[in-house]
């Protein structure tokens, strides 16, 4: 069974309460998460937070997801990536995020298959930015890691909205062809 098929068997029991569910997407996808809220916040123990608060929404709302709008680990991402934007916009996490440190290494998964799955995954993203122009990957950055709205990249930038927006669908559409869904999941 593959992994969107096991997330999907995962919810489907998740949804009726089963605990281990959520212990089996937990093991699955934590550091996948940890690493995007950990780029998001910037603090170690802010993604800590932000991590638990994710699961603790994924348990409470598990019959929000709908397997026709994206797989299990898309929910997930964007469960997660919302609540590190509301922790970064709070204002004392904004005051903690200009006073950081690096943040530390991301912690390694014990099976050495996943590990070099994940390496494999994140050459194949970094690979895809690569390819994209500078515009394009300053607003996906400025979108997806920095939290902010089109309206304020386009501030930010000195560029019309419109030309953002062009941007940004540009950028993903070229994304989408290098680095399938599937992939990501």
């Amino acid at each position: 069974m593959s992994d969107p098929e096991l997330d999907r068997s995962c919810m489907d029991r998740l949804r009726a309460g089963d605990l281990k569910a959520l212990d089996e997407l937990y093991t699955r996808h934590t550091p996948l998460l940890y690493g995007l809220v950990l780029r998001i916040v910037g603090r170690a123990a802010d993604a800590e937070e932000v991590l638990q608060d994710t699961w603790v929404q994924a348990w409470r709302r598990a019959e929000s997801w709908e397997p026709g709008r994206g797989t299990v680990a898309a929910w997930l991402i964007t469960l997660a990536r919302s609540r590190a934007i509301d922790r970064i916009r709070s204002v004392s996490a904004r005051q903690r995020a200009e006073t950081a440190a690096p943040p530390p290494a991301l912690p390694q998964r014990d099976e050495p298959a996943a590990a070099a799955a994940d390496r494999q995954r994140q050459q194949r993203v970094s690979a895809a930015m690569a390819t994209l122009t500078s515009q394009q990957r300053e607003v996906l950055e400025l979108g997806y890691f920095g939290g902010l709205s089109q309206s304020e990249i386009a501030a930010r930038l000195g560029a019309p909205l419109g030309t953002v927006k062009s941007w940004t669908r540009q950028g993903l559409t070229r994304l989408r062809e290098r680095v399938p869904e599937e992939e990501l999941s």
